[in-house]
């Protein structure tokens, strides 16, 4: 059997460590992987501007909402408890809350008669079909006004939107004008209350207040505590 020099042997081996030294330097050479970066959201930003037209009726923080699906309220239909709460006492963080919001914003002060107020609601990624508002005329047992499922899907950016809203009455609460029931400053008296004393119980357009100047001797308002549709002034802009 013929046997290789020793010398051949230690060439063969010398020859394989450089093989398998250059394999390893080849992974070593592969170009790292960079993750492509993270994409910038999209924002879509909206400007609610408010105008009170009353003579003296403030009304509550303005809630705003941003949704694609469901109303804030229907005429003709039942109430829902969140605008129930907004429209007898003035909270709406019920109705920012609803499961249809996509985004919401709200003023923070009563909007006093003849004055405006801004609020800004923005969103990520997504452009919303509608908006909507809500808020209540205080010195009134449970009247409201505001803007339902108001579609903006095609509003761009920098357009603007004018609208006049009218007056509602939620239907949850007698309108008695009674001492002890109205909590804006004609009174100071109670707001929400779970129980619903109005025959009618839905929605429908307010017929406005008597007072007792015109005769309802148990009102604790007056002829100012009146109010016509419109009730206020509204421009809804797309800034972003």
């Amino acid at each position: 059997m013929k046997r290789f020099p020793k010398y051949i042997k230690l060439g063969m081996v010398s020859s394989m460590l450089l093989i398998l030294s250059a394999c390893s330097d080849s992974d070593n050479d592969l170009p790292e992987v960079t993750p492509p970066p993270t994409p910038e959201p999209v924002i879509y930003s909206f400007e609610v501007s408010v105008t009170n037209l009353t003579y003296a009726q403030p009304l509550s923080p303005i809630a705003v909402v941003l949704h694609d699906e469901g109303n804030l309220f229907s005429l003709g239909e039942t109430a829902s408890e969140a605008l129930e709460i907004m429209a007898e006492g003035g909270d709406n963080s019920e109705l920012l809350a609803l499961s249809v919001a996509l985004a919401t914003g709200s003023s923070e002060d009563v909007l006093m008669p003849g004055t405006s107020t801004m609020v800004e609601v923005m969103i990520e990624d997504m452009m919303p079909s509608n908006i909507s508002l809500a808020t209540m005329l205080v010195n009134t047992n449970d009247a409201f006004t505001g803007v339902n499922a108001r579609s903006i899907a095609d509003l761009a950016v920098g357009e603007s939107i004018s609208l006049l809203t009218s007056s509602y009455d939620a239907g949850t609460e007698a309108n008695s004008e009674m001492m002890g029931t109205i909590p804006g400053q004609a009174d100071g008296g109670e707001g929400y209350n779970a129980e619903r004393d109005d025959v009618l119980d839905m929605v429908t357009m307010h017929s406005g207040v008597v007072s007792v100047d015109d005769g309802l001797t148990s009102s604790v308002l007056t002829q100012a505590h009146k109010f016509d549709n419109p009730t206020m002034r509204v421009v809804i802009t797309r800034t972003q």
